[in-house]
């Protein structure tokens, strides 16, 4: 895989609560990927039951599949007194299960409310955006698992093209009679998409 060298080639997920149903699949895509069995019917009986690292919530209405960010400067991997909490370098923020003690302190440095204390496992859990999968070239799994193509994985680039490309396709279908339409971005206009308005409210608790 190639790493990244430029914010533009960063791989991200982008997230369209419209187009999500809270159908759930992408929660259950990623237990199995987690499950040691990587089988759904398998890993149905497996001890301690696989836990998914996306959640489905509702958010000013809307169905939004909640994840880590992985952040540029994750507070959650600033505060690891074990570092168990990585950054690859992809970008992708990964958990150690192994190294972690259960302090809980990435959970309470996380602004989004992600990494989640398991009992089960006597660890905290957290999205690694499928890292393994990715560098063999795969989709993460929650991404692959969308039936309404809600979730994106690409370069910041990539999915910043499929958006806007999607956004002019649904002013261009709004309009009743041939017109000229001019599109300016505003100034200072960001890249990457914005959910924390959607995400602030947001616990996993």
């Amino acid at each position: 895989m190639t790493i990244p060298s430029n914010e533009a080639e960063r791989l991200m997920v982008y997230i369209n609560p419209e187009r999500c149903t809270g159908c759930r699949s992408c929660e259950i895509a990623c237990a199995v990927e987690k499950s040691k069995s990587k089988s759904l019917y398998e890993a149905i009986f497996e001890r301690p039951a696989p836990k998914p690292r996306t959640k489905v919530i509702v958010a000013e209405l809307l169905n939004v599949p909640a994840r880590c960010q992985h952040c540029e400067d994750a507070p959650c991997l600033s505060v690891c007194p074990t570092s168990a909490i990585e950054k690859t370098q992809e970008g992708f923020i990964t958990l150690n299960e192994r190294r972690c003690i259960g302090c809980l302190m990435c959970v309470i440095a996380c602004p989004f409310g992600h990494p989640r204390y398991e009992r089960e496992y006597k660890s905290a859990l957290k999205c690694d955006l499928c890292a393994e999968r990715v560098r063999r070239g795969d989709l993460p799994a929650c991404v692959e698992a969308c039936p309404t193509e809600a979730l994106l994985f690409g370069t910041v680039e990539e999915v910043t093209e499929i958006v806007k490309r999607e956004s002019l396709r649904g002013l261009l279908q709004g309009l009743k009679a041939p017109e000229v339409v001019i599109i300016k971005g505003e100034k200072g206009e960001s890249k990457l998409p914005n959910l924390y308005m959607a995400y602030s409210r947001v616990r996993w608790y």
